[in-house]
């Protein structure tokens, strides 16, 4: 996209998160839905089809523009990125990376418009970061897999229209190598939803398990059609997904900070404003200092990811990064507003809860600090 439509796109963003979106949130959390009717403007803004090549209807954009993208949508609450995030990120982009011709056309396009909304259904009951040991089966049946498990967690699935799945198709083969990635379209037979998770946060965004009982998945369904290749698929899915959330995370720097920034300066103790006091001008100026290095990490990695270098240690990086500074800049932010910091009017409590989750999925921190170490060994050597 050339550099005057990108920011056409981004202003108009900026001007529905402001305009709807932030207007929405009490609303969201209330209701612990997102109202259809801004679903749908998010479809008509393209916003499902930002990482989705041109070619298939999408926007195409860089990791760059997609990062500033999400950046901007989660200035406000993070349950409207959800809507869009497993179709923009790791709900299509197994197919967008290795899917074949035929796969891409068929769903890319649904997936572009919003008409059809991807899940990722990768973790389970038993396997959570270490994907390598998922139970999830599927058995070759003529030209069909019979597919069992539960996936757990699965962000969007009372939405799916489909699901991208890892499934173990060779129990012979240990770990990752006997792991393939499926295309499950989410109204075949067998299929089943546990009950909507009650979280800590993130209300409006909605996760369940999900049962797969002796669904049979046609075995062109695997994405690229060749077997034992879905974690490799998923681990390429998921530095990208990285980044995502790296920009998820600053964007929550980004509202966190003005929401403090504004309190301070509007609130009064001992005859001043208490931004005035050296104490909260520190917490102040150390969120500021988490933000620039969460955003400076950034915008570095996804340039070198649109370059096409290998960043698995630097997505790792910003991933663990963005989110343990996100949640220092939330905590901050309840200090500053002190006991009006505690109460739901003021927001920053819900913010406080919503970020928790982002040091959880996706990886864990203590699984990035594992990738990241375990790199700096294999360079050494």
């Amino acid at each position: 996209m050339d550099a005057e439509t990108f920011d056409l796109l981004r202003d108009t963003v900026r001007r529905f998160v402001e305009e709807r979106l932030i207007p929405a949130e009490d609303q969201v959390d209330r209701d612990d839905k997102v109202p259809d009717e801004i679903v749908q403007e998010m479809r008509d803004l393209g916003l499902f089809g930002l990482s989705v090549p041109e070619d298939y209807g999408g926007l195409g954009l860089t990791m760059s523009e997609e990062a500033a993208i999400i950046r901007e949508v989660t200035r406000a609450s993070v349950a409207f990125r959800s809507v869009i995030g497993t179709t923009v990120g790791i709900g299509s982009q197994g197919i967008v990376i290795d899917g074949t011709e035929a796969q891409k056309r068929e769903w890319l396009p649904r997936l572009a418009t919003g008409e059809v909304v991807a899940s990722f259904a990768l973790t389970e009951p038993e396997a959570g970061s270490d994907a390598a040991s998922l139970r999830t089966t599927a058995v070759l049946e003529g030209d069909s897999y019979r597919i069992n498990g539960t996936k757990r967690y699965i962000t969007n699935a009372p939405y799916a229209g489909m699901f991208t799945l890892m499934a173990r198709t060779d129990a012979g083969v240990k770990g990752a190598g006997g792991i393939s990635a499926f295309i499950v379209p989410a109204d075949l037979p067998g299929i089943s939803l546990g009950v909507p998770d009650r979280k800590m946060g993130q209300r409006g965004a909605k996760t369940c398990d999900v049962i797969f009982d002796d669904v049979l998945v046609p075995a062109a369904n695997i994405i690229g059609g060749v077997p034992g290749q879905g974690f490799k698929t998923a681990m390429k899915v998921l530095d990208r997904g990285r980044i995502h959330i790296g920009a998820v995370a600053l964007g929550q720097c980004d509202r966190l900070i003005a929401m403090s920034l504004a309190y301070a300066m509007e609130r009064k103790q001992f005859g001043d404003a208490i931004a005035t006091f050296q104490l909260v001008q520190a917490m102040l100026a150390d969120s500021k200092v988490d933000q620039l290095a969460v955003e400076a990490l950034m915008n570095a990695t996804a340039a070198r990811f649109d370059a096409g270098e290998k960043v698995n240690l630097e997505c790792s990086a910003l991933k663990y990064l963005a989110t343990e500074a996100v949640g220092r800049v939330a905590d901050r932010a309840v200090q500053i507003f002190g006991g009006a910091g505690y109460m739901t009017e003021y927001k920053v409590e819900r913010f406080y809860r919503d970020v928790r989750l982002l040091r959880i999925y996706e990886g864990t921190s203590q699984i990035q600090q594992t990738i990241i170490a375990k790199a700096m060994l294999r360079a050494a050597a």
